[in-house]
C-alpha cells in the first residue's frame, strides 16, 4: 500500500507511527469497500455480519504486507518517549521546584508527591532512574537489587510493570493516584508516589518516601489539594 492510498483517521488526528499508521489504514479502506459490495444499512452490518467486514485472516495478511515492506514493531513503553519528547522528559531533568528545600536529621526535601497506599512507615532506599526497555531486560535477567526506588517518567505502567513488584517504592512523575501504575501499586502493594514533582537525582542517590501522607482526596485533582507525601533525600548517602 502506497502512501497515497492512507485513508483519512477515524478520530481527525493521524496516527504518530507508521505500522499502526499504516495497518490501520488498511483495515478501513477494505472494511469500507466490503461495506459498500453489501448494499445494506450500516446497522444491518455492524452487529449481525461484521464478520463479513474483516476476519483474522484480513488482520494477518495486512500485518505481513507491512513487515514485508520493511515496517517494524515498536515498544509500547517507549511510544510516548518518542512522540512527545517535551511531555515525558528524564527525571533528572526537572529540577529546582525544592532547590530551598527543609533539612531535618541530615535529609533535604527534594520533591513532593501523591501517595497511592498510606503506611505505618516510610520507605527508604536507592533510586534507580528508569526510561528504557534496555534497563527493564536488566533487571528482568537480574533480578532488582533489594531496596530500589524506581523513579519513572510514564504513569501508564506499561513499561515497569513486569518488574514492579520487585522494587521497595516507586516515584512516578505523571498521573494520578488514579492512574494505571497507581492501580497496579496498590495490587502489588508497592509504595508508590504519583504527579511527583522532585529536584535532580541520580542513581544511587538514597531517598526517603513519606508514604505514611494520607493519599489525596476524591476532588484533589480538581481543587490542586495534591502533593503532600514528601520526598527527602538522605544527605552524604549513596
Amino acid at each position: 500500500m502506497s502512501d497515497a492510498a492512507v485513508t483519512p483517521p477515524k478520530w481527525g488526528s493521524q496516527e504518530m507511527l507508521p505500522l499502526p499508521g499504516r495497518f490501520n489504514s488498511a483495515v478501513r479502506a477494505l472494511a469500507a469497500e466490503r461495506f459498500a459490495a453489501t448494499g445494506a444499512a450500516w446497522k444491518d452490518v455492524v452487529f449481525a455480519r461484521e464478520t463479513e467486514l474483516f476476519t483474522r485472516s484480513d488482520a494477518e495478511r495486512i500485518e505481513q504486507d507491512a513487515l514485508d515492506a520493511g515496517i517494524r514493531f515498536d515498544y509500547s513503553a517507549t511510544v510516548s518517549l518518542e512522540t512527545e519528547p517535551e511531555k515525558y522528559k528524564r527525571p533528572e531533568r526537572s529540577t529546582g521546584a525544592f532547590g530551598d528545600g527543609a533539612v531535618s536529621d541530615g535529609r533535604r526535601q527534594v520533591g513532593a508527591g501523591d501517595n497511592v497506599i498510606r503506611r505505618p512507615q516510610t520507605v527508604t532506599g536507592p533510586v534507580a532512574l528508569i526510561s528504557t526497555t534496555d534497563q527493564v531486560m536488566t533487571f528482568l535477567v537480574e533480578g532488582v537489587p533489594e531496596g530500589t526506588i524506581a523513579v519513572i517518567d510514564d504513569s501508564g505502567g506499561t513499561l515497569t510493570a513486569p518488574i514492579i513488584e520487585g522494587f521497595a517504592g516507586v516515584i512516578c512523575l505523571g498521573g494520578s493516584v488514579r492512574s494505571h501504575l497507581g492501580i497496579l501499586a496498590r495490587e502489588y502493594g508497592v509504595p508508590t508516589l504519583m504527579n511527583a514533582t522532585i529536584d535532580t537525582l541520580v542513581d544511587g542517590d538514597v531517598v526517603e518516601l513519606e508514604v505514611t501522607a494520607d493519599p489525596p482526596a476524591a476532588d484533589a485533582y480538581e481543587t490542586g489539594d495534591t502533593g503532600h507525601a514528601r520526598i527527602w533525600k538522605i544527605e552524604g548517602d549513596r
